[in-house]
């Protein structure tokens, strides 16, 4: 018997490829010339992303391959809690207009949702006063939703300066002071990132950090516990609120990069044949039209 998933996929293969041919004998009309590949591998993405979201709005179980790093926020939260000591949360240096940035607050309202819940100071230094503003309204909203509106303070978040090695210097000293037993590094960070760690090691502070700067990813992982790469950093929200679409949209992406992947190993494997004469069909033709 078939069943409303399989229904389902069959009315995108027939969609999919009844569009492939609307295009076909529309090109030049309503549709520009020579560009058929482009036009189907756009389709394909649509429908796959939209197949997922799909899924997942219909309450279909989408299964995301677990993150440490993630995993470990409670257990740094926690350590805190049983220690008696703070929670140190560094949410890069740069401003909102900055994608790292909004990821890294993300963060911060599952972090400030723990610490409302176990009742543990949290301390979030910022450079820019828009990140300041911003951050209080994370921290307000999750503190609200742990039905602990009473414990939050806007002093919790505060600015510290806009210059770089001065911000970097101030929130060492927080670290050397308070000795937080846990310290999240959250967002967009450049040379600062080494020195912050080290002193978070120094101290013997658990470390979770974050960020999209590659050149910065290899120090994190040196000092820290756990460090969220790349990719991992920008799904956080995803994983974080269990958000429906957020989850269909990940899992569209990752099915749309396993076929990139198997393609350009079909692409590589088949010129690599022709170069040396063993077929006599040249794949990469087909990508001129």
């Amino acid at each position: 018997m078939i069943n409303n998933k399989t229904i389902r996929i069959l009315t995108y293969i027939v969609t999919f490829f009844v569009m492939l041919l609307f295009y076909y004998y529309f090109q030049g009309s309503i549709f520009e010339e020579n560009m058929f590949i482009k036009f189907a591998s756009v389709l394909l993405v649509s429908f796959i992303l939209y197949f997922y979201i799909d899924s997942a709005n219909r309450g279909e179980k989408i299964f995301l391959r677990p993150i440490a790093g993630l995993k470990a926020i409670e257990e740094a939260v926690g350590r805190s809690t049983e220690m008696g000591k703070p929670v140190l949360f560094v949410p890069g240096i740069m401003d909102m207009d900055q994608v790292e940035t909004v990821s890294g607050l993300t963060i911060l309202g599952n972090v400030s949702e723990l610490t409302a819940k176990y009742e543990t100071p949290l301390n979030v230094p910022v450079s820019k006063a828009i990140v300041m503003e911003a951050a209080r309204e994370t921290c307000k909203e999750s503190y609200l939703k742990s039905g602990r509106p009473d414990l939050y303070f806007d002093d919790m978040v505060h600015y510290v300066t806009d210059d770089q090695f001065a911000y970097t210097a101030g929130v060492n000293g927080i670290m050397l002071r308070e000795k937080p037993a846990a310290c999240f590094y959250q967002g967009k960070f450049y040379a600062e990132s080494l020195i912050l760690a080290e002193t978070g090691n120094s101290i013997g502070a658990i470390q979770i950090a974050g960020t999209g700067s590659p050149s910065q990813i290899p120090f994190f992982v040196t000092a820290c516990d756990y460090t969220l790469i790349g990719e991992e950093f920008f799904t956080a929200s995803a994983y974080l609120s269990n958000d429906t679409q957020l989850l269909g949209s990940i899992k569209g992406q990752d099915i749309v990069k396993l076929f990139m992947m198997i393609s350009m190993m079909v692409v590589f494997i088949s010129d690599a044949l022709f170069q040396f004469n063993l077929i006599s069909f040249n794949i990469l033709n087909i990508f001129k039209y």
